[in-house]
């Protein structure tokens, strides 16, 4: 018998407010299974979860709500202020969520899936763009990210400002991808981006 093909990963990042969740969500839309590192992220910090109790012991009962569960707007005040501190988070966070992500990867392949997409803000940063058959990078000017997070989160303009600066640049985003998806227009110019990306990537599994 001839041996399974290996099922295709490709990544899906940009900055903060950048888009890459409506790719991501289009994306899913044509039929590719999506794994959102959010998503993930909220799940291994949940009530019960192994991570979340190591972050109250690293950060104090501050960081938790009344309910047991991850006060995030605390602990996002903190780690974007802080780099010592978001280190320590991502130390904590990164590992159970890597597991999560490689049993859920491992579950597509066994299911004879031809690719899947990981959306995570950090796949440059992490280093983890040379393991993907491709890396899809959606960019946008920074001052349209610091307009659309004070817009969605509700923060002033210091603090977008020191969450866009938190993370890497799209220089540094662009020099590691494969395909760049340009967001500083219209939702219909974003998404005819995204279908042309997506039928590229089609072809090549």
């Amino acid at each position: 018998m001839l041996e399974r093909r290996p099922m295709g990963v490709v990544g899906l990042t940009g900055g903060i407010a950048s888009g890459k969740s409506t790719v991501a969500r289009r994306f899913a839309e044509r039929g590719v299974p999506v794994i959102d590192a959010d998503a993930v992220a909220r799940e291994v910090v949940a009530p019960g979860e192994p991570a979340l109790e190591t972050i109250r012991r690293t950060f104090g009962d501050g960081m938790l709500l009344p309910d047991g569960g991850l006060d995030r707007a605390a602990m996002g005040e903190l780690v974007f202020a802080d780099a010592a501190a978001r280190g320590r988070l991502e130390s904590i966070v990164h590992p159970a969520m890597m597991a999560r992500v490689a049993s859920r990867l491992v579950a597509l392949q066994r299911e004879g899936t031809p690719w899947a997409l990981y959306e995570a803000a950090l796949i440059v940063e992490r280093g983890l763009a040379p393991g993907l058959a491709a890396l899809v990078v959606v960019v946008c000017d920074v001052e349209t990210q610091v307009a659309r997070l004070m817009a969605r989160n509700g923060l002033d303009e210091a603090q977008a400002r020191s969450r866009v600066a938190a993370q890497t640049t799209n220089e540094e985003r662009i020099a590691a991808a494969d395909y760049v998806i340009e967001n500083d227009g219209t939702l219909d110019a974003l998404l005819a981006q995204a279908d042309a990306v997506f039928d590229a990537l089609a072809k090549r599994f």
